[in-house]
């Protein structure tokens, strides 16, 4: 049966990946390399994929040293925040609209996101996915980007030959080898960062068109899955809150990033329960008998945060560069304003990132029965 990584989408509170994939680490054995053939990531849950996937190494050792980066973390080397880059790339952007409102010489952002570009080239190791999938550690690596020419979800994957290629219905996938380029793209949130050209076509963030975020993993064969969410605490019933006023722009840009970056992710989950139930319901001989064997039963372990993310993004919107902080604050990225689910997006600053972090560990320990039967690990 093969076993699945799925990361989704959601800026820093990617984080919070990173401490459950920790937590996961320090269940299974010491001398485990990689649990996952499978491994897919969309947007910021790219940039845990490829660091899994990228490096050679004892899972727990590759955990270590992704942990270290998120621990060190700050904005700047994520995307520029100097007055002088943010400056110019709103100059950048208010030019487009003498240009039919498209950017001359590079594409149009907010924020350039050259820094994380430069620092992921340094730590995966995109020569070691070949040898990865040559050793039989790894069936495929898979990440997903939005074309900007199609409006299609395209997963780009590196794997054996034994995966085909797909097209479906606003989604594809292509068996094509994986580059920094891809994980930019992915990445790319539009109107932050800038698209990124590939071949003939500009890309930009897996998560805004991934209706299916699942698909790709059950596409490349996997059986059972291990999904890591970055909700805002879904798990927990929460009494509607009174507005004292409209919604500010960074609260409808929050809500607009979460539609992206969650709901998708939570809604295809609960499709994939409800035909896990159908398909247990269906016996093995009516399945085969009506040619339905695709829709056998998909072993399903999801972690998702115990805490809002969105109230403990609240205690460090302060410490965001001051360049930055001054415009979320005039577009209500604030406690008051309502839009700190935005502002945690953006919020890669270590205190945020290691409480993250610290929360996914408690919370993949929590599941520690669940993980050791998903690894079929005695208890």
């Amino acid at each position: 049966m093969s076993k699945a990584l799925v990361l989704s989408g959601g800026g820093a509170r990617a984080a919070y990946q990173v401490g459950v994939l920790k937590g996961v680490a320090s269940i299974l054995p010491r001398s485990v390399y990689n649990p996952f053939p499978i491994i897919c990531g969309t947007s910021a849950g790219a940039i845990n994929a490829l660091s899994i996937a990228g490096r050679a190494g004892p899972f727990r050792l590759r955990t270590k040293k992704l942990e270290k980066i998120w621990h060190e973390l700050t904005p700047a080397d994520v995307y520029r925040t100097d007055a002088t880059g943010v400056i110019k790339n709103t100059f950048h952007l208010l030019a487009s609209f003498v240009h039919s409102g498209y950017g001359i010489g590079r594409p149009i952002s907010l924020l350039d996101n050259s820094p994380l570009r430069q620092m992921m080239e340094n730590f995966v190791k995109f020569d070691y996915l070949d040898t990865a999938i040559d050793n039989g550690e790894l069936r495929a690596i898979a990440i997903t980007a939005m074309s900007y020419a199609s409006g299609k979800s395209v997963t780009f994957f590196q794997g054996n030959d034994q995966i085909p290629a797909w097209n479906r219905s606003r989604r594809r996938g292509e068996n094509i080898p994986i580059s920094i380029d891809h994980l930019m793209a992915s990445t790319a949130i539009p109107g932050l960062f800038p698209a990124v050209k590939i071949d003939n076509d500009y890309f930009g963030d897996g998560a805004v068109r991934q209706l299916k975020p699942i698909s790709p993993a059950l596409q490349m064969g996997a059986t059972k899955l291990l999904i890591v969410g970055v909700s805002d605490n879904p798990s927990h019933s929460q009494r509607p809150t009174q507005m004292e006023h409209s919604p500010s722009t960074a609260q409808i840009v929050g809500h607009m990033f979460n539609s992206a970056f969650i709901d998708a992710v939570e809604s295809d989950l609960e499709t994939l329960q409800s035909i896990n139930r159908l398909s247990s319901a269906l016996p093995q001989s009516l399945r085969e008998k009506n040619n339905i064997t695709d829709l056998d039963p998909v072993e399903v372990l999801s972690i998702s945060p115990s805490e809002s993310i969105d109230e403990i993004a609240q205690k460090y919107l302060h410490e965001l560069p001051r360049s930055l902080r001054i415009f979320l604050r005039l577009t209500g990225a604030t406690a008051r304003g309502g839009g700190s689910s935005a502002a945690s997006y953006l919020l890669f600053e270590p205190g945020f990132c290691r409480e993250l972090i610290a929360m996914g560990m408690r919370d993949a320990l929590a599941k520690e029965d669940q993980i050791k039967q998903f690894f079929g690990l005695s208890s």
